[in-house]
């Protein structure tokens, strides 16, 4: 499932939705990536995500395919948010659901290392007196 919103999302909740639509399920790995409060040495106050989301959404949906490919997973999800996001917001989840626990971690870790460096977001990160559009990276 691929969810590319606004709202702020309930991570447990989110993740038992899917878990309770499959029996085989007996691992999830799950990250969720949040606002930090330091970056580059920098204080900052919040962050504003911009995101094509046409594009995001059919990239989401090939990453998670390539890892289907590559790992037995059962299900996968990715929640990605955009916006205006103040310092500890959540911004990510990435849970992998399958039957083993190695899938599971390798194939979350393959998901957020792709939404990371080339999902096509954009985040202008706001400071005390300027803001400075970032670069994705690993």
């Amino acid at each position: 499932m691929i969810k590319i919103q606004k709202e702020d999302f309930n991570s447990e909740e989110e993740i038992n939705k899917i878990k309770d639509l499959h029996e085989n399920v007996g691992a999830v790995s799950s990250f969720t990536g949040y606002v930090k409060n330091k970056n580059n040495k920098k204080k900052v106050k919040s962050i504003n995500l911009e995101v094509y989301e046409e594009m995001a959404y059919s990239q989401f949906k090939k990453i998670i395919s390539e890892a289907k490919l590559k790992w037995q997973l059962t299900d996968c999800l990715i929640i990605h948010r955009y916006g205006e996001l103040d310092v500890n917001s959540k911004i990510v989840l990435v849970s992998s659901f399958s039957e083993h626990r190695k899938d599971s971690f390798e194939s979350c870790n393959f998901i957020m290392d792709y939404l990371k460096k080339d999902a096509p977001f954009w985040k202008n990160e706001f400071y005390d007196k300027k803001n400075e559009w970032l670069i994705n990276y690993s």
